[in-house]
């Protein structure tokens, strides 16, 4: 089965899975319910309405952009780069992280919030549907994906017969390893699965490599490197761990699980939303991305991929 196949089966597979199957949507995998409200930048400009309409290019009828993320390199893009853009222009920016990926969404859709960055799209479609939030997507961010790392072999063309390839355990991801396995050509899957919870039991033909699947908790892979021949790992856990992104042998290339911002539906065509969307794709934002993200993947619209999806030396399939 094509990766291409799957693919287009994964917006209406998300939509018949739970929120609590849906892991790892973001770079934070701590479920603890809290957010965190960062002071406003000393010194930033704070104008009235009509003052802003005087003496900046911003919306005149919002003039404070409340952008709300999950910890880690989403918040970091706004600290380091997205808010003294906006800030240049005129806006004053406040900045809330979460440390769950409910509250986002539901802090959004209460007006507690302007815009969040936290989730891939068939995440966010099945949240608003289950949660009958009117919501929507806007714009893609960098985001660290899926790979396939170095174990004992260093390099894709060292596939043998009775290979170990550790992956993750969690169900979500799990697919997603298979999915990738089947991309690479290490494993047929059956036609017509579904992507989203693939199973062993979905494998069609693993006799071309008779690979031994190490499922282990996400946390352990990296740590467990030197025990399998290859191992999949998740892109949070591998920057965690010290392993860069471009160290990656092979990464999903499906754009599926690249984050998005998303917005209250009444609000899409707002000015202070085309004005973070130019934040998020200027070129100062796309420099940024690539020094300080270096293997992410990047925005669809950006046409630029940052690792190995294609590797050259990958097997035939």
């Amino acid at each position: 089965m094509k990766l291409t196949d799957i693919s287009r089966q994964v917006a209406t597979a998300f939509a018949a899975v739970g929120v609590s199957g849906l892991v790892l949507v973001g770079c934070n995998n701590s479920s603890a319910p809290e957010a965190t409200k960062e002071p406003v930048t000393e010194g930033a400009t704070e104008t009235t309405n009509t003052e802003a309409t005087a003496t900046s290019d911003i919306d005149p009828e919002h003039s404070k952009i409340v952008i709300g993320t999950t910890e880690g390199d989403f918040a970091d893009m706004v600290r380091n780069q997205v808010k003294g853009s906006l800030e240049a222009q005129g806006y004053e920016v406040e900045l809330v992280t979460f440390t769950d990926y409910v509250r986002p969404n539901v802090a959004l859709a209460d007006g507690d919030l302007d815009i969040n960055i936290f989730q891939h799209k068939p995440y966010l479609d099945t949240f608003k549907k289950e949660n009958n939030l009117d919501l929507v997507e806007v714009f893609q961010v960098p985001t660290a994906p899926l790979g396939v790392y170095a174990g004992k072999k260093t390099k894709i063309e060292e596939v043998y017969k009775g290979m170990s390839v550790s992956a993750p355990n969690d169900p979500s991801n799990f697919a997603r390893a298979l999915v990738m396995m089947n991309e690479l050509g290490w494993i047929t899957l059956k036609d017509n699965i579904d992507p989203l919870t693939a199973s062993k039991t979905d494998i069609a033909d693993n006799s071309k490599y008779d690979i031994k699947i190490v499922e282990l908790e996400a946390a352990q892979l990296p740590r467990a490197r030197d025990e399998v021949d290859f191992a999949i790992i998740n892109g949070n856990y591998a920057t965690d761990s010290g392993i860069k992104l471009t160290e990656a042998l092979f990464q999903e290339p499906s754009f599926a699980y690249v984050n998005w911002s998303a917005i209250k539906t009444a609000d899409k065509d707002k000015k202070w939303v085309k004005d973070v969307t130019n934040a998020y794709n200027s070129d100062a934002f796309k420099k940024y991305a690539h020094d300080s993200f270096p293997g992410y993947k990047y925005p669809k619209i950006w046409g630029t991929d940052a690792a190995n999806t294609t590797p050259a030396e990958a097997p035939a399939k």
